[in-house]
């Protein structure tokens, strides 16, 4: 036999609604809007103060930018593991590489991929560069011609350490 179900009429200050009699009837809780209201605030700060907070250790744990001066020094006078900038004359161009000379001496300029083909430069042309000077060369991360014209060359720190080459060659049987 099947069991017969009872609508009984609710009425409420807008309409009246059928509603099934089996199921018991759940009363609206004004406070449970407020209280997911709440939760999702506290929840939305705690996220806000959560980036605020890393942006702020990211700032205090990421290397400072370093920039060259911009004044020219001799050749000569470069000290090892140094930010320079030089001015001189363009000796020799070697594909990428180009050398620099002042009336001090030379440097040997590395341009990175930027100056493959060694169309970045023209012999006897008047250069000023800034970047690193390491291991006896200069990586160029500004140069600048002789008519004002800047080429950016890549960032100022040394190259990424790639760990020892024999690691990654195959082993022989």
């Amino acid at each position: 036999m099947l069991s017969e179900t009872k609508e009984t009429p609710i009425s409420t200050s807008d309409n009246t609604h059928t509603v099934d009699a089996t199921e018991p009837h759940r009363p609206h809780h004004p406070r449970r809007g407020r209280e997911h209201a709440a939760a999702f605030g506290l929840a939305a700060l705690g996220l806000v103060i959560g980036l605020a907070g890393g942006a702020g250790a990211m700032k205090l744990v990421r290397p400072s930018v370093e920039m060259a001066p911009m004044t020219p020094v001799a050749i000569s006078t470069i000290a090892d593991d140094s930010l320079v900038t030089i001015k001189g004359k363009v000796a020799e161009i070697f594909g990428n590489k180009f050398i620099v000379q002042d009336d001090t001496g030379r440097a040997l300029i590395e341009t990175g991929p930027e100056g493959e083909g060694g169309k970045l430069v023209a012999s006897n042309e008047m250069v000023t560069v800034q970047g690193r000077f390491d291991d006896g060369f200069l990586r160029g991360s500004y140069l600048v011609h002789e008519d004002g014209r800047t080429e950016a060359l890549g960032p100022a720190g040394r190259p990424p350490h790639h760990g020892p080459i024999e690691m990654l060659k195959p082993l022989k049987p």
